[in-house]
């Protein structure tokens, strides 16, 4: 079992730019990581997931370029560095853990755990 914790989240301009955090407490080995998020109305989203070693990172096509996830093994926590931050990027944002090796990262059938979410509003 897992705890997961994220924080960072808060209001900020277009254009700004956000750094979440996701800390991981009690069975501390590195899982399969990913960032989701939901808006309101909306069905939870695949952001990105990064592999347990952190050498292999996936992200949807709507904030490649702009987001990137990280983790610190050491430090039990993964990161979701947002730049260039729009409107359509509100909603609440989901850290979740995989214990697969090689999960369906995109979707949120393939992790097991999950944090309690942050939330992120972008102002036009």
């Amino acid at each position: 079992q897992v705890q997961l914790v994220e924080s960072g989240g808060g209001l900020v301009q277009a254009g700004g730019s956000l750094r979440l955090s996701c800390a991981a407490s009690g069975r501390t080995i590195s899982y399969f990581m990913g960032w989701f998020r939901q808006a309101p109305g909306k069905d939870r989203e695949f952001v990105a997931a990064c592999s347990r070693s952190g050498d292999s990172t996936y992200y949807a096509g709507s904030v490649k370029g702009r987001f990137t996830i990280s983790r610190d093994n050491a430090q039990n926590t993964v990161y979701l560095q947002m730049n260039s931050l729009q409107a359509e990027d509100t909603a609440v944002y989901y850290c979740a853990a995989s214990e697969g090796y090689h999960p369906a990262y995109y979707s949120s059938m393939g992790y097991h755990y999950w944090g309690q979410g942050t939330q992120v509003t972008v102002s036009s």
